[in-house]
């Protein structure tokens, strides 16, 4: 039998298998509408062009949905994709969204695999049970935990000193890294919530030389962590500077010091794993950026986790929790709680154009 072209939502056609099995649904659900639409149309474009580019056999489509990234629409995208009898979903770019959808899809058995949501929705939280979501990108525990690990090594002999900006991201960020911190016996010489915001931070880094801190991790913004670097060379105080994925963030005011450190995943498109992604959307036309390669990997994920199901025993939930899969991404493999176990973050310094990976 040749094999079959089938025509997904908004025309976006896949090529299905000669494999005499049905075809499987996969549904996407992201924000096409809206001022989220672009970051939407990201998610879209991965998820298709990794399909197209399966050779797998698995015969598949696409259905597509649009969530407007509210709780109203979760809740529609969700039954909209149960209508149409899918048997997985990707997507996702908020929380609020997936917090309507998840009961909806998880009454029949459906899972997630979202590139983008990090954190527990409050619906996860309060179960007895894990729903079904997996996560692509890293976990809040894992940031906090690894960043720990790191600054570990670096610091097992400097005088440090760990500070955020009083948001709630900044602040649990900074306590997850002290906390890990001091599981390994390292403590800071000076911990405080500045105030983020200023064109210059010099009282902020005159009571960080009187606390002889010469390291600082900061939990805030890179605009914060800027002036903080501004207000260092201002002072003449040879401070190191080191902070999170948020300096990756475009800058409204004015740079990064030279030599800022930032402990983040490196951008997926620099990844060696991902070449034959990111070939693939260029290809097609797209540009490799924001979240078109991480929905790439989630529907790698997808289509490996429906070969499995060929073979193995078990709901498509209990194989994504008991397999691992190769992907653009490198390898990925969830926990209990669909979270990915990985070790993705990576030191790297700031150079006055970019951050590039520090290997000593």
């Amino acid at each position: 039998m040749n094999p079959m072209i089938r025509a997904a939502t908004f025309g976006l056609c896949l090529a299905a298998s000669s494999v005499a099995h049905a075809e499987d649904k996969i549904g996407v659900i992201a924000p096409l509408s809206g001022p989220f639409a672009r970051l939407g149309t990201q998610v879209v474009d991965g998820a298709t062009i990794a399909i197209a580019a399966n050779k797998s056999g698995q015969a598949v489509s696409i259905t597509t949905a649009d969530d407007q990234c509210s709780a109203a629409g979760g809740e529609a995208a969700a039954k909209q994709l149960v209508q149409a009898n899918v048997v997985i979903v990707i997507g996702f770019l908020c929380a609020e969204s997936l917090e309507a959808a998840l009961p909806i899809l998880n009454q029949k058995g459906i899972p997630i695999i979202t590139p983008a949501i990090r954190a527990q929705t409050l619906t996860e939280l309060r179960a007895d049970q894990p729903y079904p979501v997996f996560r692509i990108a890293p976990s809040d525990r894992n940031e906090a935990n690894e960043t720990g690990d790191t600054l570990a090594g670096l610091w097992h002999s400097e005088p440090f000193a760990i500070i955020d900006d009083g948001t709630i991201f900044g602040r649990e960020l900074a306590a997850g890294v002290r906390a890990r911190l001091e599981e390994k016996g390292l403590k800071p010489v000076f911990a405080d919530t500045y105030r983020p915001g200023l064109d210059n931070q010099n009282a902020l880094v005159s009571r960080l030389k009187r606390a002889g801190a010469t390291q600082v991790f900061v939990g805030g913004e890179r605009d914060d962590v800027a002036a903080i670097g501004r207000s260092a060379v201002a002072l003449a105080y040879p401070l190191v500077i080191v902070s999170g994925e948020a300096l990756n963030a475009t800058g409204n005011r004015s740079d990064l010091a030279i030599g800022t450190l930032m402990i983040a995943p490196r951008e997926p498109q620099t990844l060696e794993s991902a070449r034959n992604a990111k070939n693939a959307i260029e290809l097609a036309g797209k540009v490799p950026e924001g979240y078109t390669i991480p929905t790439y990997a989630a529907a790698e994920v997808t289509l490996q986790v429906l070969t499995a199901a060929q073979s193995q025993p078990g709901s498509l939930t209990e194989l994504l929790r008991k397999n691992v899969f190769e992907t653009a991404l490198g390898t990925i493999q969830f926990n209990a709680r669909g979270e990915r176990i990985a070790d993705s973050y990576r030191l790297q310094k700031y150079d006055g154009k970019q951050f590039v990976l520090e290997t000593n």
